[in-house]
């Protein structure tokens, strides 16, 4: 299995538009087709060797027979990827084509990233075991769910699968942090961030109703007008920020490799916490968010046409809830942060951050460990993942839920998640293989 060869199956995967949508009746259903009988053409030995169960549809298990079932591990990711169209992208999303020689080359395209990266380098790395006649210790489990992208039904059925066989994993691994530089003050070492929990999240509606009319004669204060206020007030207040138990435990293990003034803080956060808290939110998005419950008005709607008044304006606010705030806090918060009767705030659907996963035992030493020996000099630290994953529902039957990708990620290619011109340094894909074929070995 050549590093050459292994590239061309990963760029296979991404030029299969699978294209989730929450509104299922425009999902081409053909590609997850083709999706799926693509994995068994270019992957043989997996789909010949390990037991395959396909749950909700178009979702993948795979059981991989150790030499015991009682402490397993689930190796998870979605192949499902948001929309994209070519426009502004410097390579066309679907292409997957490469650019750049030695240390340079990039493969561009939807789903480097997020998250067919790391469905192709588990792949990759279990057909290679498989064929060099590995037998882990412990059973593992594949999960390549569908529908991650629109909160869908898969990763729940397939925890339901798994509880019904009386699965108890050790370890299951997910997306989540990766392996990043120059996101902390003080830190010059690359830093693995391994989410051992998520942000819960919600979504509420603001909703301004008015008699509506021509617009040649519109009140002083439209619809639009006091939902746009409402906006700028909800924007104006932020939630407190706040260090949560996991977010104190990242700083102590950082202050251990911190150097100066910051590193003194990191390592008596109990003195500091205050200074800190204002370092946090005031040094970019990504360290801010990590501090504090976010929000972000993602759809504006208002209006049927040109020239009248729009009788309805709403707008949906976005909530990643930081441990340990309930959704009535956030509903709470919202209100008062608007302060006007007339904005009514719905509560669409919402889910508290689960329970935060351990830092001992097998699934959290193996991991760790792991991560060492494939990235020399990097310091694991637990963290809080910002962004919500299908592991959250397997909290539910294993108390070592971690959420990690194996990938060296600048914050230029992190920015590119969910926006054009997503991509990966196609070094950071083959080292990926190495990480989970160290993985396998050890589980």
């Amino acid at each position: 299995m050549t590093p050459k060869a292994a590239v061309a199956r990963f760029q296979a995967l991404l030029r299969i538009p699978t294209i989730s949508y929450p509104d299922e009746s425009l999902i081409d259903w053909a590609e997850f087709d083709r999706f799926i009988a693509t994995l068994a053409e270019l992957y043989p030995q997996v789909h010949a060797r390990l037991d395959r169960d396909i749950v909700a549809g178009h979702s993948l298990v795979f059981r991989w027979p150790g030499r015991s079932d009682t402490e397993p591990a689930v190796l998870m990711a979605h192949y499902d990827v948001v929309p994209a169209t070519d426009f502004g992208w410097k390579h066309p999303p679907f292409a997957a084509e490469i650019s750049g020689r030695g240390a340079d080359e990039v493969i561009w395209g939807r789903g480097t990233l997020d998250n067919k990266g790391s469905v192709a380098s588990m792949l990759e790395a279990v057909e290679s075991q498989l064929t060099a006649g590995l037998v882990p210790r412990q059973d593992i489990y594949l999960v390549f769910t569908h529908n991650e992208e629109s909160a869908g039904n898969a990763a729940p059925a397939v925890v339901d699968l798994l509880e019904s066989r009386g699965v108890r994993p050790a370890l299951v691994l997910d997306e989540g942090g990766a392996v990043v530089e120059g996101v902390f003050p003080g830190v010059d070492s690359p830093v693995a961030v391994v989410g051992v929990t998520e942000k819960g999240q919600a979504d509420l509606r603001l909703v301004v109703e008015e008699q509506g009319g021509h617009a040649s004669t519109p009140p002083k204060t439209t619809a639009t007008v006091r939902l746009a206020k409402a906006i700028l007030r909800l924007n104006e207040h932020p939630f407190p920020a706040r260090f949560s138990d996991t977010a104190i435990e990242m700083f102590r293990t950082l202050g251990d490799h911190a150097t100066g003034r910051i590193g003194w803080a990191f390592r008596h956060i109990g003195l500091t916490r205050g200074v800190l808290l204002r370092v946090m939110a005031n040094s970019g998005n990504e360290l801010n968010a990590m501090v504090r419950t976010t929000q972000a008005v993602t759809v504006l709607t208002a209006g049927q046409a040109p020239n009248a008044l729009a009788e309805r304006a709403e707008a949906n606010v976005n909530i990643r809830i930081a441990v340990g705030m309930s959704i009535e806090q956030v509903v709470a918060h919202v209100q008062r942060a608007i302060g006007d009767e007339q904005v009514h705030v719905e509560l669409v659907h919402g889910t508290p951050a689960p329970p935060t996963s351990l830092l001992s035992g097998i699934g959290w030493e193996v991991l760790r460990s792991t991560v060492e020996a494939t990235y020399p000099g990097t310091i694991v630290t637990p963290y809080v993942q910002n962004g919500a994953t299908d592991s959250r529902h397997f909290t539910r039957i294993s108390r070592g839920v971690y959420r990690f990708s194996p990938f060296e990620m600048s914050k230029d290619e992190r920015d590119t998640l969910h926006a054009k011109n997503e991509r990966m340094h196609v070094a950071t894909f083959l080292r990926g293989i190495e990480f989970y074929k160290a993985l396998v070995a050890a589980l």
